[in-house]
């Protein structure tokens, strides 16, 4: 069994699809460990502030299996892969981290650099595994979070609630 932990984003109808986004991934992985929810400023472009969260499971299923899960659920929600990389989204899940895999595994770079690099991933990410190592720095997620620039990105916690159906 994997732990896994994954990153949710939208700032397109933020709520509704980050909510269906948690439906369908307690429908392959449950129990879910959900973060807080951030508001977040978009980073590379001006539009509308996004919803953030990560969210952690424990699954069975392979890299190359969780990439197309969750691609899926993506495209269930909207997605459009054409236009700009930085760009306004009904949905953005990507893998953080796979237990404590490091490399490049079937299209997916693990640990994922915007652990280090965005707010609104270190922090949710603080969040639910505060405690746990970076598989590359050897560092835990707080310590991290600590020594990060935290007034280069705002964010604040919302008020967000789901319950799985």
């Amino acid at each position: 069994m994997a732990r896994v932990y994954v990153s949710l984003g939208s700032n397109i109808n933020r709520e509704y699809h980050i909510r269906r986004a948690l439906d369908a991934l307690a429908s392959y992985f449950s129990p879910l460990i959900l973060s807080k929810a951030y508001d977040c400023e978009p980073v590379g472009f001006i539009g509308d502030n996004f919803l953030n969260l990560v969210v952690g499971f424990d699954t069975d299923c392979s890299i190359a299996e969780i990439t197309a899960i969750l691609r899926e659920i993506e495209d269930d929600n909207g997605r459009v892969r054409t236009g700009p990389k930085f760009s306004a989204r009904t949905l953005d899940i990507d893998i953080l981290t796979y237990d404590d895999v490091v490399g490049h595994v079937n299209g997916v770079t693990l640990p994922r650099g915007e652990i280090t690099e965005n707010a609104f991933v270190l922090l949710p990410l603080t969040d639910v595994a505060g405690e746990q190592l970076h598989p590359q720095l050897q560092k835990s997620y707080t310590e991290i979070w600590q020594a990060y620039d935290q007034a280069s990105q705002k964010l604040s916690v919302i008020d967000f609630s789901w319950q799985p159906s």
